[in-house]
């Protein structure tokens, strides 16, 4: 097969090499020119809204799958146009976002695409054109296909002509422009900002480590490198790091690498080895941690906060659990619970601290975010306006009772997906600079989907007083927001500015809790939830054991629609550790609930009659987490 006709699946090392392209504009630092024309506030004023993590038409799983929603119709939709679906349904944010990332995968770069436009007799390869073949008979063929690309993707056992690195360069390469032409055109600093990226997707054993790679550059920067491909022998995480590293000497720019699906990792995300096994070492932590400032606990594969059987004293750890906890991504490995701890955003902040006590580097201080991970092109994260995980999923009488398709249609069924998430940025402007540099930093925080304002900060002298004065500014000035590291020196416990605001179109507050995680003298990894502000204080008294009683539901499961006659708009307040030990080390995040509304799945049986499996889950109480802070004992 002639250069450039093979559909190859793996990027190559040709990723770490420059590549020589035009486009729309070539001159280094024009990105950054754009950015510091937009004025920045003193410190960050409002939250913007994004998603760090959408798949176009140029993902092989999301064109396998049917989408044919290219770069350019999933940045048009994410600021606030209206567009067509796949399978033609009119889609539109009733908010736009204020940025987006393209994150296609790496590996196999439009792929799939150019093997159903590919002429048949060209295709020498006896399975690929068989799924050729497939592809065009129907799209349950399509599907076929799709499932079984990753679950040979996972057993690395892909054809070989899906694994030639030189025969892929040519065909990555165009797609890789091609879009990045496209993302510049779309960014507009101080409006709608449009960041380039990639999904690598390495998967051993079909066990999730998936990372999204984001650039904090313009088009001229980008265009220097190809996306760094995953499947053998590339499929290592420090490899990635190299590339990172290549990318950012070469061109003199930024990226930022965010894991995801820790749950579906098999316990591999966050272990307490180092790469080849063996304990951690304090470089391998200096470096994750430097190159991955943040991970995406929340998305449509479920919620990776944490796990009933890793917090068994905590009523709300069972959000997004079901159908993901059974096994990895393609379910070609059932999952048991000592995998849990390597899985979970809570366990790894933990793990991280007793590390750090260890080689006295964390490789586990990342901030929180949510994404979508949605193959359709719309970064949809409303439960009224969900449009699945890939095109089969777009709204439907079924879509809730069948069976996932990622491998396998055992186990998982549509209803165990969420409607997604966001990332909430604390920026100074909307630019690249500058939500890049809000990541860096992790003041950033996450939502499953509803867009409430979370503020979170710790200092050692605030009082209730300041919340009636400018308790922003004093947060910045006497302590240090969400994200950032309280050191040792001050008498007393910590003190923690504590803010909740529901979104303006969704549902008021339940409550808001402290989450707090140490390790004790012992080498005993601990948490405690502390209710810190809650809705109706004045009937809801906590009870036996300091329990506080439920909010309530207002639901009406047959329309779909809940009543905000319960819980609170706000939800404010100034909180000590009762409990403190300035000799340990510890971090502390916040948690909003919601009360409770309805799922995604009520809204499909109102619209289309759905007929939901008798276990689907119909209720939820949607939340935030912010990013920690942490207290180190050393000053």
């Amino acid at each position: 097969m002639r250069k450039g006709q093979s559909w190859a699946l793996s990027a190559s090392l040709a990723a770490l090499m420059l590549a020589a392209c035009g486009g729309p504009s070539t001159a280094p630092g024009t990105s950054a020119k754009a950015d510091r024309a937009v004025a920045e506030t003193k410190y960050p004023e409002r939250v913007l809204w994004g998603d760090t993590h959408l798949h176009t038409s140029n993902s092989i799983d999301a064109f396998g799958f049917g989408v044919r929603l290219d770069p350019e119709a999933a940045l048009r939709f994410a600021s606030g146009e209206q567009v067509t679906s796949t399978h033609g349904l009119p889609a539109k944010l009733d908010r736009p976002l204020d940025f987006l990332v393209i994150a296609d995968h790496s590996d196999g770069l439009g792929a799939t695409r150019r093997l159903y436009d590919a002429p048949r007799f060209l295709i020498r390869d006896p399975q690929l054109r068989k799924w050729h073949d497939m592809m065009h008979e129907s799209p349950q063929g399509s599907l076929q296909v799709t499932a079984e690309i990753i679950d040979r993707a996972a057993r690395n056992d892909l054809p070989a002509a899906m694994r030639d690195p030189e025969a892929n360069e040519e065909g990555t390469r165009s797609i890789w422009k091609s879009s990045a032409e496209t993302v510049e055109r779309y960014n507009r600093p101080g409006k709608f900002t449009a960041f380039h990226g990639f999904e690598w997707t390495s998967m051993p054993g079909g066990n999730n480590l998936h990372r999204v790679v984001m650039f904090r550059d313009g088009y001229a920067e980008a265009i220097q490198t190809l996306p760094f491909g995953s499947q053998p022998p590339l499929d290592k995480v420090e490899l990635l790091y190299d590339y990172m590293d290549r990318y950012e000497r070469l061109t003199g720019g930024k990226a930022l690498a965010i894991p995801h699906n820790g749950n579906l990792s098999n316990g591999m995300m966050f272990e307490l080895t180092g790469p080849g096994g063996g304990p951690m070492t304090a470089a391998h932590a200096r470096r994750r941690t430097a190159r991955e400032p943040v991970a995406e606990v929340t998305q449509i594969k479920g919620d990776g906060e944490t796990h009933p059987f890793l917090s068994p004293n905590d009523e709300f750890a069972g959000f997004g659990v079901k159908g993901w906890e059974l096994g990895n991504l393609p379910m070609t490995a059932t999952k048991t619970p000592d995998m849990f701890a390597g899985e979970y955003a809570r366990e790894a902040l933990k793990r991280g601290l007793a590390i750090e006590a260890r080689t006295g580097v964390n490789p586990y201080k990342f901030g929180m975010i949510g994404a979508t991970d949605s193959h359709t092109s719309l970064a949809t994260g409303d439960e009224n306006n969900f449009f699945g995980k890939h095109s089969g999923g777009e709204p439907n009488a079924l879509r809730a009772g069948q069976g996932q398709n990622l491998g396998t249609r055992d186990g998982r069924f549509g209803w165990h997906y969420l409607a997604g998430g966001y990332a909430g940025v604390w920026a100074t402007a909307n630019t690249r600079s500058a939500i890049f540099d809000a990541l860096i930093r992790r003041e950033v925080y996450a939502t499953t989907g509803p867009r409430m304002t979370v503020r979170f900060f710790g200092g050692w002298d605030f009082a209730a007083a300041d919340l009636a004065k400018d308790w922003v500014g004093a947060g910045y000035a006497r302590g240090v927001p969400m994200g950032g590291e309280l050191k040792a020196g001050a008498a007393g416990a910590p003190r923690f500015i504590v803010s909740a605001l529901k979104d303006p179109m969704g549902a008021n507050l339940d409550r808001v809790q402290v989450v707090k995680g140490w390790v004790d003298a012992a080498g005993k990894l601990n948490e405690q939830i502390y209710d810190v502000s809650w809705s109706s204080p004045e009937t809801r008294r906590p009870g036996a054991g300091g329990k506080l009683p439920p909010v309530g539901n207002t639901v009406d499961v047959a329309k779909a629609n809940y009543r905000n006659s319960i819980g609170a708009p706000e939800l404010r307040t100034v909180w000590t550790d009762p409990d403190f030990d300035p000799a340990v080390r510890a971090f502390y995040y916040v948690r909003v609930l919601e009360i409770p509304t309805p799922r995604w799945v009520l809204f499909d049986v109102l619209r289309y009659g759905a007929k939901l499996p008798p276990d689907t889950e119909l209720i939820a109480q949607e939340r935030a987490y912010s990013s920690p802070i942490w207290y180190s004992p050393q000053a």
